[in-house]
Parts: C-alpha cells; sequence; structure tokens
C-alpha cells in the first residue's frame, strides 16, 4: 500500500481536527492549581527534599493506587533500583524481564550488579506472554535447595519483572502463578501504568513492590519524579531511609548507617505532583475520548489496526499506538518519516533490549513476537488535552 503514510496522516488528522502543528508525541498540561500549589511550596521556601507536599504527595498516590504505602523518589528508574534491593536481589541474580520495553527495568536491573533475562511478549497485552515464559521456563529453569537456577548459566533466577507497556496491563494472573510456581519475587515496573487497572485493582501492587513514573511525558508529571508502591510496611520504611542517604534521624548530626542514595523527590516537584493527581480522572477520561476518536479514523485504513486494552483491563491509555500487519510493515519507516515531515511526532516502539548494546549478551528466551511488534507498532500523538 505505497499511499499508508499519507493514509496515516489524514487519520490523525481526522481524530484530531482542530489540533495544530507540532504535534507532539505527548506533552505536559498545567493549569491554575499547579501554579498556585507551586507558589504555595516556593513561598515556604521548603523547596527541597524537606516539606510537608512530600508526605502528602505520598499520601495521596496510595490512597489513589490502594497500595499500603507509596515513596516518592526522583524517578522510576530509582524507585525500581530501590525496590529491586529491597525484595533482595543481590549481584549475580538474574531478574525476567520483557525483552519489549524502555531501557530503564534492565538499566536498574544491572545497577544491583544482576543480569536481565529477556523473555517474549503478548501481542495483544505488548507485556510478557505467560505462555511463552512458561515454556522457556520449563526448559531452562532447575530447582536447587529453595531457589531456581538456571541451567545454562548456573545462575539464580530471583525475580520476574513484568512492564505495564504503554500503560496496558499484563495478564497477572497467570505471571503471579507463574512466580510462585518457580519461587520468583514478583516486582511490577507501572511506570507507565498510573490509572490503569487488573480487574479492578491498580497496577503496581500486585507484587512486593512496584514502581511508578511521573516524568514529563506520563500522564501526570512532576518534572523529573517516581514512586516505589507496596503493602509492605518494612520495605516502605526502609525505602525512605535508603533514598534519604540512609541518614539517621537528628537535629544536627550527621550519621548514615549504611551506603543510601540521593534518591528522595524534592518537595517543589511533589507540590506539582499534587495538583496533577487532581486532574488524573479527567485526564484517564480525555484518554478513552481520544482512543474512540482514533478508533473511528483509522476504522478504514487497511492493514493498520489500533491497539485496544487487554481483557480484564482498565488501561489509562498512556500511548496510542497502531500495529501495521504483514501486508503494510514494510511501510513502517516511511510512515514515521512522513509523519515527522508534517510535525506530527509519531514514534515507533523501543528497540528490543537485547539489540541494545549494553544488554545484548543477557540470557533470553527465543523472542519472535517482540521482534515482529519492534517492526511495526507506531504511537501516536496521545496527549490528554487532544481530546
Amino acid at each position: 500500500m505505497t499511499n499508508l503514510p499519507q493514509a496515516v496522516i489524514d487519520a490523525i488528522r481526522e481524530a484530531l481536527p482542530h489540533a495544530t502543528t507540532p504535534l507532539p508525541l505527548h506533552e505536559p498540561t498545567f493549569g491554575t492549581r499547579e501554579f498556585e500549589t507551586v507558589q504555595e511550596c516556593v513561598d515556604s521556601t521548603f523547596v527541597s527534599t524537606v516539606g510537608k507536599f512530600v508526605e502528602e504527595f505520598e499520601k495521596q498516590l496510595a490512597a489513589y493506587t490502594g497500595a499500603r504505602h507509596a515513596v516518592a523518589v526522583i524517578n522510576g528508574t530509582a524507585a525500581l533500583h530501590i525496590a529491586l534491593l529491597l525484595c533482595g536481589i543481590k549481584p549475580g541474580d538474574e531478574v525476567i524481564l520483557p525483552a519489549l520495553t524502555f531501557i530503564a527495568p534492565a538499566n536498574a536491573v544491572r545497577y544491583c550488579q544482576a543480569t536481565p533475562h529477556f523473555v517474549d511478549c503478548n501481542e495483544q497485552t505488548l507485556g510478557i506472554d505467560p505462555s511463552a515464559l512458561r515454556k522457556h521456563l520449563s526448559a531452562i529453569a532447575q530447582p536447587s535447595n529453595g531457589q531456581c537456577l538456571n541451567r545454562h548459566t548456573g545462575a539464580p533466577i530471583r525475580a520476574i519483572m513484568p512492564v505495564h507497556i504503554l500503560g496496558h496491563p499484563c495478564q497477572i494472573d497467570e505471571l503471579l502463578e507463574i512466580s510462585g510456581q518457580y519461587d520468583l519475587i514478583f516486582i511490577e515496573d507501572a511506570a507507565e501504568s498510573l490509572g490503569s487497572c487488573y480487574r479492578g485493582r491498580h497496577t503496581g501492587t500486585f507484587g512486593q513492590a512496584g514502581a511508578l513514573s511521573f516524568n514529563g511525558n506520563k500522564i501526570i508529571t512532576t518534572g523529573g519524579g517516581g514512586a516505589l508502591l507496596t503493602n509492605d510496611p518494612e520495605i516502605a520504611q526502609r525505602a525512605k531511609h535508603l533514598t534519604t542517604t540512609a541518614k539517621e534521624s537528628h537535629p544536627w548530626d550527621y550519621n548514615h548507617d549504611c551506603v543510601g542514595y540521593n534518591y528522595r523527590l524534592p518537595n517543589l516537584n511533589a507540590a506539582l505532583g499534587c495538583a496533577q493527581l487532581q486532574a488524573l480522572p479527567n485526564r484517564l477520561a480525555s484518554k478513552r475520548k481520544l482512543f474512540q476518536a482514533y478508533k473511528n479514523s483509522f476504522a478504514q485504513v487497511p492493514g493498520v489496526s489500533l491497539v485496544n486494552e487487554p481483557a480484564n483491563s482498565s488501561s489509562n491509555y498512556w500511548l496510542h499506538a497502531i500495529m501495521l500487519d504483514a501486508t503494510t510493515e514494510s511501510f513502517r519507516d516511511e510512515v514515521l518519516k512522513a509523519t515527522h515531515d508534517q510535525q506530527i511526532f509519531t514514534r515507533p516502539a523501543w528497540k528490543p533490549m537485547h539489540q541494545i548494546q549494553p544488554h545484548q549478551n543477557a540470557p533470553r528466551a527465543a523472542l519472535p513476537v517482540t521482534e515482529s511488534i519492534s517492526r511495526r507498532l507506531i504511537c501516536l500523538p496521545s496527549s490528554p488535552h487532544l481530546a
């Protein structure tokens, strides 16, 4: 279909009749409340990691997600790093990750001197495919003294970290069953899925810990920022301690009882987050409205399908995306170039992790679906205000 690039451009413009270019992939939205809250924080002079907004933001996040505890940190990668450490990931361990993901979870595993172990994804959820994972583990996993060893590397397979890609929840029930069968720690990368639920329960709350991101391109933003979610009070307490340089509480003395991390979210960023979180329900509604507009406009474009939320899930539709089929996948780069030439800033899927230089020698399963999706998926402009 030689006119596919123009057909995609026309469908985007039909869905967004009032949008003007340049048309970013996902830009933040700010209102009066954000300015008022940030000004209040500035006036208080408590703009660093001490101040009322950090604790207030954590309380609001816990209440919204249903997690017992939320610990605010400087970004989602930091939240993943601390979650891995506090859940017991040790040097030499392997952590199962989807090969189709942003690089942050793989990097966080490396920060722990552990090894990412990449597995294939499911075309409907875009996340880890439970059937493919079960088949892979049955071939390479060996129980030994209460742990799961990789027969090929001899290393312990210690954890599984599903990622809710583009905000779409994974098949969590099946993945939890597998993690229990193989004694794997369950940690969720929910960086993209604030507002997404699986069977009525918020993502990031199913395992020992989960991580959120509030980067500038997420559904709400604190500029930079993230949070660790957990139902374990000990993990929450240790997370607050480690992310505040492991400094023992004292009016003036500086004593640090272990190597800590300067990961605590500043009060100024948290103030912005408090205001942004109030707007989240309206943004989720806007995202669904935008999905419907894209669904209508792409219905008549052959060789293209719109990525829908998976079964048993309510997605936040962080990024809307189309999937090219076998007849049109060869046009992916032409579509990307044509849209960018029109200042419509679409984006492909991330390059699969096993093709990224720092991680290309990591252990992995067969990845046919991951490699196929990486050739066919295109993310569309998804800012909530476009609806």
